[in-house]
């Protein structure tokens, strides 16, 4: 753990550590091993090649920076989108990371079938399992965060031109620039159908990934036991996968949340169209729908 970061909860196992910090942004951290190649467990040196599964799981994801790109955008959200921000986090970033990688860590390696036939656990393997559970949904993750950096980028559209007009009235100060900076930008405007389509394109790729998890693992089943005839096993055989009963809990409770994540973008929406809709019909200086939406295209 580096200096100066504030811990609330440590978990050791096998060499590799999670810990919880205070800041919500800094929930999940993933120390780095030492650099001499020996882990420390209760005082024993342990090789660190005893331990792979970790200190590989710590090189790939780093989801402290991921929350930090992500929380940065959710300051100019409404509430409900704080709050897909916190399930998100809670309940499917912390949840992966710290469960997923022990309950399907022996997928492989859990798969048995009752032939010494070589190279036939592996294509069977392969057939059942085209694409591993904690590598989708970290896809699923990083596709449905994305959208949000649209919303980002138009932000950071708006500070630039906001500060590039001060500067040419003349009565720009270091205070105005950096109130600018840090100010939270009012989601009306353009920004308006930027962060709408940015909830659009979060509901298709929750909805995609949820219709490509049951086309893969029909029923989002594990089954206990599956036959496989396919080359070269020597006929029909039957193959054994482990702690189906686990996975397919783990497997119902990651999309049961991403459907909860689907509700509560279609309600964001629904607030952001009823909210302006009903600025529109107070506004009496423009009463047709065509000047409302001019209005909205036009502004930046």
């Amino acid at each position: 753990m580096q200096a100066g970061a504030s811990v609330n909860m440590a978990h050791w196992s096998h060499g590799g550590r999670y810990s919880l910090a205070s800041d919500f942004g800094k929930m999940v951290t993933l120390s780095r091993p030492p650099t001499s190649g020996h882990v420390e467990r209760f005082g024993s040196p342990l090789d660190a090649h005893q331990c792979p599964r970790y200190t590989d799981l710590e090189s790939k994801m780093n989801w402290a920076s991921f929350y930090a790109v992500i929380s940065g955008v959710n300051r100019h959200s409404t509430g409900i989108g704080r709050i897909w921000l916190s399930v998100l986090f809670i309940f499917r970033i912390l949840v992966l990371v710290v469960a997923a990688e022990s309950v399907w860590g022996d997928e492989k390696s859990g798969f048995t079938c009752n032939t010494q036939q070589p190279g036939c656990n592996s294509v069977c393997y392969d057939h059942f399992f085209p694409i591993s559970h904690i590598r989708l949904w970290a896809l699923q993750l990083i596709l449905v965060s994305t959208p949000a950096l649209l919303v980002a980028m138009h932000v950071a559209h708006r500070r630039h031109i906001d500060k590039k007009l001060y500067k040419l009235s003349g009565r720009a100060s270091p205070k105005d620039l950096e109130q600018i900076k840090t100010q939270k930008m009012k989601i009306a405007g353009a920004l308006w159908w930027t962060y709408i389509i940015s909830l659009f394109f979060r509901i298709i790729f929750e909805v995609t990934f949820m219709y490509l998890f049951y086309m893969i693992y029909p029923g989002y089943k594990m089954i206990r036991l599956v036959k496989c005839d396919s080359y070269p096993c020597p006929n029909t055989v039957d193959c054994f996968v482990s702690r189906p009963t686990e996975k397919t809990v783990f497997t119902v409770f990651m999309l049961a949340v991403s459907g909860i994540c689907i509700l509560l973008n279609i309600a964001e929406v629904v607030f952001l169209v009823g909210k302006a809709c009903s600025r529109h019909l107070s506004n009496a200086g423009d009463s047709t729908m065509g000047a409302w939406i001019t209005q909205k295209l036009c502004s930046y």
